[in-house]
């Protein structure tokens, strides 16, 4: 963890493992970084970067406001694999936003995830799937390095994950909550826990 979070401060991108699949990471403050992260996946601009936080405490100074639906959504989901999506704050480069204003975070449930942000001055990095555009997310370092090895900067080998359908993604800017993505956490649980407010 240490080795990579010195790679990603130089500027480098790697992959590691989160709760569901391998992810690339980045520091999305960093402008020649993120513009390579982009390139590396083959994504077109017009498609946001989420984010991973190593602390409940990093994600205050990454968005504008914090809805008491996202708190609960927080005390009940995270850590684990949960992207809740806020208005970003103007700090946010406007290429992991997709120039939307919005841009999704989590707090990783996996160890090696949540200890690699928090290794990081900014307690933050990128978390989009470790694969080409349009194709399939991996959950094995192997796949990972057989596929993008030439690509990125390194792989920590943190065994398989889980996969699964990725992290529920949410976003707390609506009133109510809108649900963008089914993942790992039922939309069920997830609206019954918002029904309580």
């Amino acid at each position: 963890v240490a080795r990579a979070a010195s790679i990603i401060k130089r500027g480098g991108v790697i992959a590691y493992p989160t709760e569901t699949f391998y992810g690339l990471g980045a520091d999305p403050f960093n402008e020649r970084a993120v513009e390579r992260l982009f390139a590396i996946k083959g994504r077109n601009f017009d498609k946001p970067i989420p984010l991973i936080i190593g602390k409940r405490e990093n994600l205050d100074g990454l968005v504008t406001d914090i809805s008491r639906e996202a708190e609960l959504l927080i005390k009940h989901f995270w850590p684990g694999p949960l992207t809740l999506v806020f208005h970003a704050a103007s700090q946010i480069h406007r290429a992991i936003t997709a120039d939307t204003g919005k841009v999704g975070i989590r707090l990783s449930s996996h160890r090696i995830a949540r200890n690699l942000a928090t290794a990081l001055p900014s307690g933050v990095l990128t978390a989009t799937s470790a694969n080409f555009s349009g194709s399939e997310a991996m959950n094995a370092a192997q796949d990972v390095l057989a596929a993008m090895g030439r690509l990125v900067d390194a792989v920590i080998e943190g065994g398989a994950t889980p996969g699964g359908p990725g992290s529920t993604v949410i976003d707390v800017t609506a009133m109510p909550p809108v649900i963008i993505r089914n993942g790992e956490i039922p939309k069920e649980i997830i609206s019954d826990k918002l029904r309580r407010i």
